[in-house]
């Protein structure tokens, strides 16, 4: 029997699978602290042990906050959002959004957001590119040095990258993230984004004493869930949606089926429609954003229970899934009294997932049950879906897979 190790290494716990890549099954799977206090390396090693060790070992983390992405755009409704859905789909959490030529208060608003890697787009193929040039100058004189990804206008890219390259910017060039109106191409970005999450910011996040950490860490855990969702929609010919409920945060992820209509029509987006989408709630959760929770929870006039406040984890996860899942339909706004964008419809999923320590442990069928009869929040939620828990996180372990070894990450995720 040929074994892979897919464990996943959060800011709480270091999970572990053990999966036989034959037989694309889950053989054994333990959970350990992570020891972020100290070396993670440390609880990584243990998790590995608990699941008896495999032949090979991949490995992908959310330790020390993930990953924190900042877009640079050239405005906000198209190229600045085209990039917000970028990044969020290669699994970061994007901490900030500018938009248009950056001057020194915008410099100083994006120095603050303390992000990890810079997303700098703007333009279409062949379109306006001075905007984008005085955002690379801005950035190569900000003494700012946080890795950028320039991903916008073909036509002056490589000047951009002459201009971060001059003034010691790590930069990484690659296809612009909205090459015509209403084109969206994430792949590059995001492959872009994730080689930089693996060469800068794992280290940089002093996670671990030595190289080897990082030298075997293949993806941010969003990434990593992301691509797993996106393989069970694709074996499964249907739209698929997960809302993951953490402690700290609420992740939703959508893989829907194109349509052709939507890409075409009057409906168009311009700035490019994302079919397989994730988005991150960070006042959302039922430990450290359990107050976020409660306070959204009044803000959309959820039905609060008889004492008037949301007490159990289980009432918590409830409207911290319900309020994401609101928020992922409906796309978000970039100020008062501007238009949405980016929101799905949900309509036509048939597979429900719900992911958690909350609804792992028995809280699943409630949780999910309070976003599928959810009626009166703005969106329309899927009306004949099959609802399931991935009490294993089988989501993660597939992803890990899904490059060198297709067939087994299929089988795993069809598991559930």
């Amino acid at each position: 029997m040929s074994t892979a190790v897919c464990v996943d290494v959060g800011s709480t716990y270091t999970k572990a699978a053990l999966v036989d890549l034959e037989a694309g099954s889950l053989v054994r799977r333990a959970e350990v602290p992570t020891t972020s206090g100290g070396d993670v390396l440390t609880g990584l090693d243990q998790a590995v042990a608990a699941v008896g060790g495999g032949d090979s070992l991949y490995v992908c983390s959310s330790a020390g906050g993930g990953l924190r992405l900042a877009v640079v755009g050239y405005e906000s409704l198209v190229t600045a959002e085209a990039g917000h859905r970028v990044g969020l789909s290669a699994g970061a959490r994007v901490v900030h959004v500018a938009a248009g030529p950056l001057d020194g208060r915008a410099v100083t608003a994006l120095r603050e957001s303390r992000p990890d890697v810079i997303l700098l787009v703007g333009g279409t193929d062949g379109g306006d590119g001075e905007v984008l040039l005085h955002n690379a100058r801005r950035l190569g004189t900000s003494r700012m040095r946080v890795p950028v990804v320039v991903a916008g206008n073909a036509d002056v890219r490589s000047v951009a990258e002459e201009i971060l390259t001059e003034r010691r910017v790590p930069v990484t060039v690659t296809g612009n993230v909205l090459p015509k109106i209403g084109v969206l191409d994430p792949a590059p970005a995001r492959a872009a984004i994730r080689e930089v999450f693996l060469r800068h910011v794992i280290g940089g996040k002093r996670l671990s004493k030595g190289p080897r950490f990082a030298s075997l860490v293949r993806a941010a855990t969003p990434d990593a869930v992301l691509a797993g969702v996106e393989l069970l929609a694709d074996s499964t010919g249907t739209g698929v949606l997960v809302v993951d409920v953490g402690g700290a945060t609420t992740d939703v992820y959508s893989a829907l089926v194109p349509d052709a209509e939507s890409e075409s029509g009057p409906r168009r987006d311009v700035a490019g429609t994302l079919w397989r989408s994730r988005t991150v709630e960070g006042d959302l959760g039922v430990a450290v954003s359990a107050d976020g929770t409660r306070a959204a929870a009044v803000a959309e006039k959820l039905a609060l229970p008889e004492s008037g406040l949301l007490s159990s984890d289980n009432e918590l996860a409830a409207a911290a899934a319900t309020v994401a899942l609101r928020r992922h339909a409906r796309g978000h706004s970039s100020g008062p009294g501007q238009p949405r964008a980016g929101g799905r419809d949900l309509r036509d999923v048939r597979l429900v997932v719900g992911s958690g320590g909350v609804l792992r442990h028995g809280g699943g069928a409630f949780v999910l049950d309070a976003v599928l009869s959810d009626q009166s929040g703005g969106w329309a939620a899927p009306a004949r879906a099959r609802t399931v828990v991935d009490e294993q996180y089988v989501l993660a372990a597939a992803g890990l897979l899904s490059i060198d070894h297709r067939d087994a990450a299929v089988a795993l995720v069809n598991s559930l």
